[in-house]
Protein backbone atom coordinates (compact mmCIF):
# COMPACT_ATOMS: atom_id res chain seq x y z
CA UNK A 1 0.00 0.00 0.00
CA UNK A 2 2.73 2.22 0.47
CA UNK A 3 4.87 1.75 -2.50
CA UNK A 4 1.35 2.29 -4.75
CA UNK A 5 1.26 5.82 -2.86
CA UNK A 6 4.64 6.84 -3.30
CA UNK A 7 4.38 5.80 -6.73
CA UNK A 8 1.10 7.94 -7.32
CA UNK A 9 2.87 11.00 -5.72
CA UNK A 10 6.16 10.42 -7.87
CA UNK A 11 3.43 10.45 -10.98
CA UNK A 12 1.63 14.05 -9.42
CA UNK A 13 4.91 15.19 -8.72
CA UNK A 14 5.75 17.35 -11.73
CA UNK A 15 1.87 18.41 -12.38
CA UNK A 16 2.15 19.99 -8.65
CA UNK A 17 5.09 21.70 -8.72
CA UNK A 18 3.85 23.39 -11.96
CA UNK A 19 0.83 24.54 -10.44
CA UNK A 20 2.66 25.99 -7.85
CA UNK A 21 4.93 27.92 -9.95
CA UNK A 22 2.20 28.96 -11.42
CA UNK A 23 0.15 30.21 -8.24
CA UNK A 24 -2.48 27.78 -9.44
CA UNK A 25 -6.51 28.39 -7.51
CA UNK A 26 -7.18 26.16 -5.14
CA UNK A 27 -10.18 25.01 -7.65
CA UNK A 28 -7.51 23.50 -9.85
CA UNK A 29 -7.93 19.91 -10.08
CA UNK A 30 -5.74 17.13 -10.94
CA UNK A 31 -7.28 13.34 -12.00
CA UNK A 32 -6.20 9.76 -11.60
CA UNK A 33 -7.99 6.93 -13.32
CA UNK A 34 -7.53 3.42 -14.97
CA UNK A 35 -6.25 2.96 -18.85
CA UNK A 36 -5.97 -0.58 -20.09
CA UNK A 37 -5.11 -1.75 -16.75
CA UNK A 38 -2.25 1.32 -15.33
CA UNK A 39 -2.95 4.15 -13.57
CA UNK A 40 -2.94 7.46 -15.63
CA UNK A 41 -2.71 11.19 -13.82
CA UNK A 42 -2.77 14.05 -15.60
CA UNK A 43 -4.73 17.70 -15.55
CA UNK A 44 -7.29 17.13 -17.71
CA UNK A 45 -9.02 14.57 -18.62
CA UNK A 46 -9.36 12.86 -21.97
CA UNK A 47 -12.86 12.45 -24.39
CA UNK A 48 -12.52 8.46 -23.93
CA UNK A 49 -11.97 9.20 -19.99
CA UNK A 50 -14.43 11.33 -19.47
CA UNK A 51 -17.21 8.22 -18.38
CA UNK A 52 -14.35 6.29 -16.69
CA UNK A 53 -13.93 5.86 -12.31
CA UNK A 54 -11.76 8.49 -11.73
CA UNK A 55 -10.19 10.22 -8.34
CA UNK A 56 -10.10 13.89 -8.25
CA UNK A 57 -7.05 15.35 -6.13
CA UNK A 58 -6.20 18.85 -4.81
CA UNK A 59 -3.48 20.56 -7.68
CA UNK A 60 -2.01 22.25 -4.22
CA UNK A 61 -2.70 19.25 -2.02
CA UNK A 62 -2.55 16.32 -3.84
CA UNK A 63 -5.29 14.88 -1.72
CA UNK A 64 -8.11 13.61 -2.65
CA UNK A 65 -10.98 15.78 -2.70
CA UNK A 66 -13.85 13.18 -4.93
CA UNK A 67 -14.48 9.88 -5.89
CA UNK A 68 -16.48 9.96 -9.58
CA UNK A 69 -18.23 6.24 -10.40
CA UNK A 70 -18.29 5.64 -13.87
CA UNK A 71 -20.71 6.30 -15.91
CA UNK A 72 -23.88 3.58 -16.53
CA UNK A 73 -23.29 1.42 -20.00
CA UNK A 74 -26.41 1.66 -22.29
CA UNK A 75 -27.36 -2.17 -21.35
CA UNK A 76 -27.35 -0.55 -17.45
CA UNK A 77 -29.10 2.83 -17.92
CA UNK A 78 -31.87 0.13 -20.37
CA UNK A 79 -31.92 -2.01 -16.87
CA UNK A 80 -32.62 0.51 -14.25
CA UNK A 81 -34.91 1.91 -16.46
CA UNK A 82 -36.99 -1.43 -16.86
CA UNK A 83 -36.72 -1.91 -12.76
CA UNK A 84 -38.48 2.03 -12.45
CA UNK A 85 -41.37 0.74 -14.85
CA UNK A 86 -42.08 -2.64 -13.06
CA UNK A 87 -41.86 -0.66 -10.01
CA UNK A 88 -44.20 1.89 -11.38
CA UNK A 89 -46.42 -1.03 -12.53
CA UNK A 90 -46.22 -2.82 -9.38
CA UNK A 91 -47.35 0.17 -7.61
CA UNK A 92 -50.26 0.95 -9.79
CA UNK A 93 -51.43 -2.80 -9.48
CA UNK A 94 -51.12 -2.37 -5.87
CA UNK A 95 -53.21 0.69 -5.92
CA UNK A 96 -55.99 -1.34 -8.27
CA UNK A 97 -55.91 -4.15 -5.92
CA UNK A 98 -57.02 -2.00 -2.89
CA UNK A 99 -59.29 -0.36 -4.83
CA UNK A 100 -61.11 -3.38 -5.65
CA UNK A 101 -60.83 -5.11 -2.33
CA UNK A 102 -62.44 -1.93 -0.94
CA UNK A 103 -65.82 -2.16 -3.63
CA UNK A 104 -65.84 -5.72 -2.53
CA UNK A 105 -66.12 -4.89 1.32
CA UNK A 106 -68.76 -2.18 0.29
CA UNK A 107 -70.85 -4.84 -1.27
CA UNK A 108 -70.88 -7.70 1.11
CA UNK A 109 -73.59 -7.09 3.92
CA UNK A 110 -72.21 -9.52 6.40
CA UNK A 111 -68.53 -10.44 7.41
CA UNK A 112 -69.84 -14.32 6.76
CA UNK A 113 -70.77 -13.03 3.25
CA UNK A 114 -67.23 -11.84 2.76
CA UNK A 115 -65.62 -15.07 4.47
CA UNK A 116 -67.71 -16.70 1.63
CA UNK A 117 -66.61 -15.03 -1.22
CA UNK A 118 -62.62 -15.05 -0.50
CA UNK A 119 -63.14 -18.85 0.68
CA UNK A 120 -64.45 -20.02 -3.16
CA UNK A 121 -60.94 -18.95 -3.78
CA UNK A 122 -59.09 -20.43 -0.79
CA UNK A 123 -61.11 -23.67 -2.17
CA UNK A 124 -59.50 -23.39 -5.61
CA UNK A 125 -55.79 -22.42 -4.82
CA UNK A 126 -55.92 -25.42 -1.95
CA UNK A 127 -57.12 -27.76 -4.92
CA UNK A 128 -54.12 -26.76 -7.15
CA UNK A 129 -51.26 -26.94 -4.73
CA UNK A 130 -52.55 -30.18 -4.08
CA UNK A 131 -52.57 -31.29 -7.34
CA UNK A 132 -49.04 -30.05 -7.87
CA UNK A 133 -47.61 -31.37 -4.70
CA UNK A 134 -48.85 -34.81 -6.19
CA UNK A 135 -47.81 -33.74 -9.76
CA UNK A 136 -44.31 -33.42 -8.40
CA UNK A 137 -44.46 -36.58 -6.60
CA UNK A 138 -45.42 -38.34 -9.95
CA UNK A 139 -41.74 -36.75 -11.72
CA UNK A 140 -40.11 -37.44 -8.95
CA UNK A 141 -40.55 -41.31 -8.87
CA UNK A 142 -40.17 -40.99 -13.02
CA UNK A 143 -37.18 -39.35 -12.62
CA UNK A 144 -35.61 -41.23 -10.07
CA UNK A 145 -36.37 -44.69 -12.16
CA UNK A 146 -34.92 -42.74 -15.40
CA UNK A 147 -31.69 -41.96 -12.65
CA UNK A 148 -31.70 -45.38 -11.28
CA UNK A 149 -31.77 -47.34 -15.66
CA UNK A 150 -28.78 -44.88 -16.19
CA UNK A 151 -26.79 -45.62 -13.54
CA UNK A 152 -27.10 -49.47 -13.80
CA UNK A 153 -25.75 -49.01 -17.04
CA UNK A 154 -23.01 -47.05 -16.27
CA UNK A 155 -22.11 -49.99 -13.67
CA UNK A 156 -22.99 -52.92 -16.16
CA UNK A 157 -20.15 -51.07 -18.29
CA UNK A 158 -22.48 -49.78 -20.92
CA UNK A 159 -22.89 -46.01 -22.21
CA UNK A 160 -26.23 -43.81 -21.32
CA UNK A 161 -27.66 -43.87 -24.50
CA UNK A 162 -29.10 -40.51 -25.84
CA UNK A 163 -32.55 -41.55 -25.50
CA UNK A 164 -32.36 -41.92 -21.99
CA UNK A 165 -30.17 -39.40 -21.32
CA UNK A 166 -32.64 -36.79 -23.23
CA UNK A 167 -35.52 -38.53 -20.81
CA UNK A 168 -33.50 -37.92 -17.65
CA UNK A 169 -32.96 -33.82 -18.96
CA UNK A 170 -36.73 -33.16 -20.00
CA UNK A 171 -38.08 -34.90 -16.53
CA UNK A 172 -35.80 -32.91 -14.93
CA UNK A 173 -36.70 -29.59 -16.64
CA UNK A 174 -40.61 -30.34 -15.89
CA UNK A 175 -39.80 -31.13 -12.32
CA UNK A 176 -38.19 -28.07 -11.61
CA UNK A 177 -41.34 -26.04 -13.45
CA UNK A 178 -43.87 -27.77 -11.45
CA UNK A 179 -41.34 -26.87 -8.27
CA UNK A 180 -41.71 -23.10 -9.46
CA UNK A 181 -45.57 -23.77 -9.79
CA UNK A 182 -45.61 -24.82 -6.33
CA UNK A 183 -43.96 -22.15 -5.10
CA UNK A 184 -45.80 -19.18 -6.95
CA UNK A 185 -48.98 -21.24 -5.75
CA UNK A 186 -48.20 -20.65 -1.82
CA UNK A 187 -47.24 -17.62 -2.25
CA UNK A 188 -50.75 -17.06 -3.84
CA UNK A 189 -52.47 -18.97 -0.76
CA UNK A 190 -50.53 -16.74 1.53
CA UNK A 191 -51.55 -13.69 -0.16
CA UNK A 192 -55.57 -14.92 -0.17
CA UNK A 193 -54.90 -15.25 3.46
CA UNK A 194 -53.67 -11.35 3.69
CA UNK A 195 -55.97 -9.79 1.77
CA UNK A 196 -58.86 -11.72 3.85
CA UNK A 197 -57.49 -10.23 7.09
CA UNK A 198 -57.44 -6.59 5.56
CA UNK A 199 -60.54 -6.74 4.05
CA UNK A 200 -61.88 -8.01 7.01
CA UNK A 201 -60.42 -5.02 9.11
CA UNK A 202 -61.97 -2.54 6.20
CA UNK A 203 -65.24 -4.34 6.26
CA UNK A 204 -65.24 -3.49 10.53
CA UNK A 205 -63.83 -0.08 10.42
CA UNK A 206 -66.85 0.53 7.42
CA UNK A 207 -69.39 -0.87 9.50
CA UNK A 208 -68.31 1.42 12.73
CA UNK A 209 -68.20 4.35 10.34
CA UNK A 210 -71.74 3.70 9.18
CA UNK A 211 -73.01 3.15 12.71
CA UNK A 212 -71.68 6.33 13.97
CA UNK A 213 -72.86 8.46 11.46
CA UNK A 214 -76.10 6.72 11.22
CA UNK A 215 -76.50 7.21 15.70
CA UNK A 216 -75.41 11.05 14.52
CA UNK A 217 -78.28 11.43 12.44
CA UNK A 218 -80.65 9.66 14.71
CA UNK A 219 -79.41 12.40 17.51
CA UNK A 220 -79.99 15.01 15.10
CA UNK A 221 -83.74 13.93 14.26
CA UNK A 222 -84.36 13.13 18.30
Amino acid sequence: MHIRSTAVALLLAPALALAQSKGAPATKKLYCWNENGRKVCGDALPADAVDAERTELSATSGRAVARVARAPTEAERAAEQARLEAERRAALEREAAQRRLLAMVESYASEDDLRRAFQERIVLLDESIKASQLGIQSLRQSLLALLKRAAEAELAGRPVNAKLRDDIQRQHADLRRQQTTLIEQRQARAQVDSDLDEALQRYRELKQRTQAQAAGMASLGG
